[in-house]
């Protein structure tokens, strides 16, 4: 079933996120559809803040992108509760795009190397170092469970240059291709 994804403007998306237990009422339904949605949008990611969800769920396939990146060749990961740890190295600037600010691509920086923890949709745990591209989609994807999307990273200067942009999509004047919600004055 294909979900709406929430735009920029809505307040699910500046929401923390509530732990998820074992005792979730139809977790691997939601899993399911989160996937279904993130494919039929042409994501690599999709986090559940973005389909109105305050629960700390996220999605990744990130092998359409495994031609420019091997290390995402084959990750396909439903992440519950994780955890992120920075490891090491530099901030590397590559451009980023989000389901739910469509239209925008922005250069962020982020380290590439961290420690993910998380449960899978079994509750079984997991740990895995991950580095380059991979790592910065977990990371993007994570940021929505804390409230913070990609041009938050934005430096001031860059955020002033898409502050037209973004205010269209936060007042409902950009339409994606795909099913969205709108922030509730807009609907």
């Amino acid at each position: 079933m294909d979900l709406p994804i929430y735009l920029l403007g809505h307040p699910v998306l500046r929401k923390e996120t509530a732990v998820v237990t074992a005792e979730y009422p139809e977790l691997q339904k939601l899993v399911d559809d989160m996937y279904q949605t993130m494919y039929d949008s042409d994501g690599v990611g999709l986090a559940a803040p973005q389909i109105g969800r305050s629960d700390r769920i996220v999605v990744i396939d990130a092998s359409p992108v495994g031609d420019t990146f091997p290390e995402c060749v084959g990750r396909k990961l439903t992440l519950i509760n994780p955890e992120v740890t920075v490891l090491d190295g530099e901030k590397v600037s590559r451009p980023e795009g989000c389901l739910s600010i469509p239209g925008v691509s922005e250069d962020v920086k982020r380290v590439e190397h961290i420690l993910l923890k998380w449960v899978d949709e079994n509750f079984e745990p997991h740990e895995e170092e991950m580095t380059g591209f991979l790592a910065r989609i977990v990371q993007h994807e994570c940021d929505h469970l804390d409230g913070v999307v990609f041009t938050d990273h934005c430096s001031p200067i860059r955020k002033q240059l898409i502050k037209s942009k973004l205010n269209n999509i936060a007042n409902g004047k950009v339409r994606p291709e795909y099913p969205c919600r709108f922030a509730p004055r807009h609907r």
